[in-house]
C-alpha cells in the first residue's frame, strides 16, 4: 500500500520548517552549515519526531495511529519529497527502469531495460505540484541553482543518482518531463563486451585507441548509449591523468570514482540570470579548460558552437579528447559538425570545417539502439560502425574500418592506417592483423 500523500505533504511541511529553523539557529550562532549527508541524517531524526507527534495526536483524538509499516512508508515518502524526487523515487530506485516520460502529473510512461513500457499511476497530485517538485530539484542539483518558471521554461539537470532530467513548461499544454536513467555509472569496456554492446575485437581496438590518445567522437541517436560508451572509454584513461569535463548539465560524474580518476575538474554551463548576465557558455568553458593544464578534455555532448573551439583544441596538441554528438550514421557526423560550425560565432564555411575535422578527429564510433520488444525480442544497444578519419581532399576522407556484420554489430571491415601504433598499445586484431 502506498503512503497517504495528503499526510505526507502535511508532515513534510512540518519537517521542512524544523529543518529551516535549525539552519537559522546555526547561522545566528556561527555554526558551520551541515554537510549534505549530515542534513539528510538530521532530517531523518526530525521525521521520527514528527511521526511520533502525529501518533500522539491521533490517539488523543480517539483515532488509530499509523502502523509501524505505515510509518516506514510515510517516512520514506517525506524524505524523498525533501531530498529525492518525491513519488518518482520508487521508479528512480528500480534498477530495471530505463526511461520515464511524464506528460502532466497523471500521464506517466515508463520504459524498462527489456524494452517493455508501462503506465504507472500519477507522480504528483497536480501539475502545479509536479512543477514544484522540479523546481526543488533544480534549486539543489548541479553547481548552481537553475530556475524553472514561466521566464525559464526549459531545464536540464543531473539527478543525484546520475540520471538525466529534461523538463519544459509553458511551451506545452502541460508540464513535460523526461528522465533517462543512469543504469551503468561505473562501466568499463569489458562490461560492454559482456552485455553485447561490442565484440572482443572492438573492445580491444577502443581500449588501444584511448591508450594511444586518439581523438574519438561517439555518435548516435537519442538514448542510444553514447554517454555510457563515453564513460567506458574515459574509465580506460590512466588514473594519473588530469581530466577536464565540459557539460551542459553534469552527467558524466567521472570524479565520483576517486580510484579511477582522482584528478577531475567538471565544468558545467551556466545560464544567464534574470537580468541576462552571468552566462558562461559551453564554448567559453572549452576555452577555459585548455588553460587548466588538462591531460585530456572530455566534452559531454556537442550541440552547438562549442564544436569549433573543441576541434581547434583537438588539432592543437590536446590529444585523447572524447565527445559525443547526435547523428544517424558515422558518415553523417562530418556534415552534422559542419552544420554546427557554420552556425557558430566563427561562421566557418563547409570546406574550412571539413579541413578542421580532418586535422582533429581520429575515429568516429556510431552506436545504435534497437527495440524488438513488440516482436517478442528485447532492447539492445550496440556499436554498429567505426570510421577512421584519414585526411582531407576538399572534404573529409575516411574509411569504415568496422562495419555492420550479419547481426548489425561492428566487425572488422577495412585496414586501419595507424595499426602499428594501436598494436603498440595492446590491440591484438582478430582480422585486421592480416593487413599488418
Amino acid at each position: 500500500m502506498s503512503a497517504d500523500q495528503e499526510l505526507v505533504r502535511k508532515l513534510r511541511v512540518q519537517v521542512a520548517e524544523r529543518l529551516n529553523e535549525q539552519r537559522r539557529r546555526d547561522q545566528v550562532n556561527g555554526v558551520p552549515p551541515m554537510s549534505a549527508e549530515d542534513e539528510r541524517e538530521y532530517a531523518r531524526s526530525l521525521i521520527v519526531q514528527v511521526l511520533e507527534d502525529h501518533a500522539r495526536y491521533e490517539l488523543a483524538e480517539g483515532r488509530t495511529p499509523p502502523t509501524p509499516d505505515d510509518d516506514a512508508q510515510i517516512a520514506g515518502a517525506i524524505h524523498s519529497a525533501l531530498f529525492g524526487v518525491g513519488r518518482l523515487q520508487p521508479l528512480i530506485d528500480d534498477p530495471e527502469v530505463e526511461n520515464i516520460d511524464i506528460n502532466g502529473y497523471d500521464q506517466v510512461f515508463v520504459q524498462y531495460g527489456d524494452g517493455r513500457e508501462e503506465t504507472p499511476g500519477p507522480v504528483a497530485e497536480s501539475d502545479d505540484e509536479l512543477v514544484e517538485l522540479i523546481q526543488v530539484l533544480a534549486a539543489h542539483a548541479g553547481l548552481t541553482s537553475r530556475p524553472f518558471d514561466s521566464a525559464n521554461p526549459q531545464l536540464d539537470l543531473r539527478l543525484p543518482d546520475g540520471s538525466r532530467l529534461s523538463a519544459v513548461m509553458g511551451v506545452t499544454a502541460r508540464p513535460a518531463v523526461s528522465i533517462r536513467r543512469a543504469r551503468l555509472g561505473r562501466v568499463f569496456l569489458r562490461d560492454l563486451v559482456v552485455n553485447g554492446t561490442m565484440s572482443d575485437d572492438v573492445g580491444s581496438f577502443l581500449r588501444a585507441a584511448v591508450a594511444a590518445r586518439k581523438n574519438i567522437m561517439i555518435a548516435g541517436a537519442t538514448n542510444s548509449g553514447k554517454t555510457t560508451l563515453l564513460r567506458a572509454l574515459a574509465n580506460e584513461i590512466p588514473p594519473h591523468e588530469r581530466l577536464i569535463t565540459v557539460e551542459r548539465s553534469l552527467e558524466l560524474g567521472l570524479g565520483e570514482f576517486k580510484d579511477l580518476h582522482p584528478n577531475v575538474v567538471a565544468f558545467e554551463e551556466r545560464l544567464p540570470n534574470s537580468e541576462g548576465v552571468g552566462e558562461v557558455s559551453m564554448a567559453d568553458l572549452v576555452r577555459r579548460s585548455l588553460r587548466m593544464n588538462p591531460s585530456r578534455v572530455i566534452v559531454g555532448e556537442v550541440l552547438g558552437d562549442e564544436i569549433v573551439t573543441m576541434l581547434n583544441a583537438m588539432s592543437q596538441g590536446n590529444d585523447g579528447s572524447l565527445s559525443t554528438i547526435h547523428s544517424n550514421s558515422s558518415m553523417e557526423v562530418f556534415n552534422r559538425i559542419s552544420t554546427y560550425a557554420i552556425q557558430a560565432t566563427e561562421r566557418l564555411p563547409m570546406d574550412a570545417t571539413q579541413m578542421l575535422i580532418a586535422g582533429a578527429l581520429d575515429f568516429v564510433v556510431f552506436v545504435r539502439k534497437h527495440n524488438e520488444y513488440q516482436q517478442g525480442g528485447g532492447l539492445s544497444r550496440y556499436v554498429e560502425s567505426i570510421r577512421e578519419v584519414t585526411g582531407w581532399d576538399g572534404r573529409v576522407l575516411s574509411g569504415e574500418v568496422f562495419a555492420p556484420g550479419a547481426d548489425g554489430r561492428a566487425a572488422a571491415h577495412a585496414p586501419i592506417s595507424c595499426m602499428d601504433e594501436l598494436e603498440h598499445y595492446g590491440y591484438q586484431p582478430l582480422v585486421h592483423g592480416t593487413w599488418a
